[in-house]
């Protein structure tokens, strides 16, 4: 499934995360004023990688990254290799809903 594990992938984010705002010259307190993320809230995070997704876009508000993140997540787009690709896909209506499974 994933080359990484769930809670690799967090211990990477909290990791990065903490020195970005290190990096920043923030301390724990003041990326949570920044931030508008309770200090505990902050804590917990750095402690075990446990936040709302909420907090965590906050956090990247101020210490950056969150252009990164919405970019990441943009669906490809598709390439053509002929006009007949092109046909097809007007043809194909966009899906607004996974089908259910």
């Amino acid at each position: 499934m994933l080359f990484n594990s769930l809670s690799k992938i967090q211990k990477k984010l909290v990791v990065h995360l903490r020195q970005r705002r290190l990096q920043m010259n923030l301390t724990q307190e003041g990326l949570a004023e920044r931030s508008g993320v309770p200090l505990p809230t902050l804590r917990k995070f750095e402690q075990k990688g446990v936040i709302s997704l909420e907090s965590f876009l906050k956090i990247l508000s101020v210490i950056g990254g969150l252009e990164e993140v919405v970019d990441v997540l943009k669906p490809k787009e598709q390439s053509f290799k002929s006009i007949d690709d092109v046909l097809k896909s007007e043809e194909k209506p966009i899906k607004k809903r996974g089908s259910r499974k």
